[in-house]
């Protein structure tokens, strides 16, 4: 086949003919298109964040008694080993046996955030699987059920907060938007101090739709509001409570408010505006609790 004067120029000058160097530019531009189209399939992926480091005493230990969490590594510092080995050595070896690496402490904070209380050990494990709502707040004749809904919270100290008081009062899940809400982090771990792996989370796509479901399973969805009429010391809505919590400063949003059957506020001093939403949970849960 003959060649074009500009192939035969650019032969000459060490390069391959045009309709080579196209078909090659073609094949590299294919490749990139699809390594590309395969990396952003495999990050998106559901259930594809497997890479979750907790740390601190409470919410490592409490993750090693959890049957349910998947271990991977679990870290200890030189100066902190001989506490922990004694520890570890407590848990039932058939159910986690364990094999705790020994390193310096920069090996351990290298995979943590910065300035973190990590107490000298540290736990690389994935996720805790996802919570079903029929499962979890399915009501049981004669036992009061109580679940705290947040609506767009995001603050991972907040959140993990209101995990431990949520456990500590007794109830039975804490639900969540996938959307604006925090993910599973050591963060969150270490503020709920070991009650993630005692609650279960539920995540939902639509919180309206969860609390209309709510209702007909039998709760009432009390919506805690600093404008509401109804003080918190003057209902009683029976047994069955989702109790509804929105972000500070914004509070709850107008679609969830319109699925509430009540609004509630805690009798608090004129001179306080408002409370921390982790506080203002505690109490509202403590007040609710048997």
């Amino acid at each position: 086949m003959a060649m074009s004067k500009k192939d035969k120029k650019m032969q000459r000058h060490g390069s391959k003919p045009s309709k080579t160097v196209k078909k090659t530019g073609r094949a590299l531009r294919r490749d990139s298109l699809q390594n590309s189209s395969r990396e952003y399939k495999k990050s998106t992926a559901v259930g594809n964040n497997k890479d979750l480091w907790l740390f601190g005493k409470h919410p490592v230990l409490a993750a090693l008694n959890n049957p349910d969490r998947h271990i991977r590594r679990l870290l200890v510092t030189k100066r902190s080993a001989d506490q922990y080995l004694a520890i570890f050595s407590q848990i039932n070896q058939d159910i986690r046996p364990l094999t705790p690496e020994i390193v310096l402490p920069e090996v351990l904070e290298k995979n943590l955030p910065a300035d973190c209380l990590h107490q000298g050990v540290a736990l690389h494990t994935n996720p805790l699987e996802d919570n079903s709502l029929e499962t979890c707040c399915r009501i049981e004749d004669g036992k009061s059920h109580m679940v705290l809904i947040l609506d767009q919270v995001t603050d991972p100290h907040n959140v993990g907060a209101i995990i431990r008081s949520a456990a500590a009062f007794g109830a039975r899940a804490i639900i969540s938007t996938d959307r604006h809400s925090p993910p599973e982090s050591g963060t969150l771990a270490k503020s709920a101090s070991g009650a993630l792996e005692a609650l279960p989370w539920v995540r939902v796509t639509n919180l309206s739709r969860t609390l209309d479901m709510l209702a007909e399973m039998g709760y009432w969805r009390l919506g805690l509001d600093g404008t509401a009429e109804l003080s918190i010391r003057d209902v009683d809505f029976g047994n069955n409570i989702a109790l509804v919590m929105g972000a500070e400063g914004k509070g709850l949003r107008k679609g969830t408010i319109e699925h509430c059957d009540a609004l509630i506020k805690l009798p608090i001093s004129r001179a306080v505006e408002s409370l921390n939403v982790s506080n203002a949970a505690a109490i509202a849960l403590y007040e609710f609790s048997e």
